[in-house]
């Protein structure tokens, strides 16, 4: 949730694109980040992010914008250069920013496990469930679940806490993971993710990490 994505000015918002369907879902992410932070529960963070030389950019986050009207990686924009390390737009919104001690991966891609330590950290942690949130629903949330899926963790996608430009493409990404009986993994909304953590009592417990 990069204020490329999220912000006036951003990558998303040069590209065209309704950006207040991203920020939309922020308040429902920062409660679900402050329930875990309560609870002690591990948080992490990626972030997009591409050198300032765009060594490592895939061509064709290049070559889609060749006419010159719809900006590509590295451009520039009033946030500063689009998903480059260290400008205005690469950095996490305030409302979902990183506290003190929660990793950061930053990926060049729209996936996290190819490209980053991500795996190695939640595997030294011992965690095997995930619960998932963020922008593009129908991108990177998408595929990082399926490389998830691919090395054996268990996907809990929060539904009111991703969102992509269009509600409709939303709609889709999430019966595509939840099909089938959950192909990608589950699917459920803040309130019950929220309702599972506080438990049968009603009140907020500290649940088993794996």
């Amino acid at each position: 949730m990069q204020a490329d994505f999220c912000s006036p000015g951003g990558f998303m918002d040069r590209l065209g694109l309704p950006f207040g369907e991203l920020r939309a879902v922020l308040p429902q992410a920062a409660a679900l980040l402050w329930h875990f932070r309560s609870l002690g529960f591990p948080v992490i963070h990626t972030r997009e992010s591409f050198p300032r030389d765009l060594s490592g950019v895939q061509p064709n986050r290049l070559w889609r914008g060749p006419d010159g009207l719809h900006p590509v990686v590295g451009d520039p924009g009033p946030l500063g250069r689009h998903l480059v390390v260290g400008e205005p737009g690469w950095a996490i919104v305030p409302e979902v920013a990183p506290e003190g001690g929660e990793a950061v991966f930053d990926k060049p891609s729209y996936g996290a496990f190819g490209a980053t330590a991500i795996g190695a950290k939640l595997d030294a942690a011992g965690i095997r469930n995930l619960i998932v949130c963020g922008v593009t629903s129908d991108c990177c949330v998408r595929t990082i679940v399926a490389e998830a899926l691919d090395r054996g963790y268990d996907c809990l996608t929060v539904s009111d806490a991703t969102a992509a430009t269009s509600p409709a493409v939303h709609r889709d990404a999430m019966r595509q993971i939840a099909m089938k009986g959950g192909v990608l993994g589950a699917v459920a909304d803040t309130q019950a993710v929220l309702a599972g953590l506080a438990g049968p009592a009603g009140r907020h417990q500290r649940l088993p990490e794996t």
